[in-house]
């Protein structure tokens, strides 16, 4: 008998941990995407896209 309750007590207590883990992934997902649509918003404005042109530009005169 008590091999059966500690089994019972040990999948009970992963049915618990079952929906923390897909809540967590919830969360890492939304802040992953809030986090890409900032650096979205931050790479094409106008001021990043001139420094980045800058940037190329300068490479390419330098290798040619």
């Amino acid at each position: 008998m008590r091999a059966t309750q500690m089994v019972v007590r040990r999948w009970s207590g992963r049915c618990r941990d079952r929906g923390m883990s897909t809540a967590e992934y919830a969360v890492g997902t939304i802040a992953a995407a809030a986090f890409a649509g900032l650096l979205f918003k931050i790479v094409t404005s106008s001021q990043v896209r001139d420094l980045l042109l800058q940037i190329i530009e300068k490479a390419l005169n330098l290798a040619g």
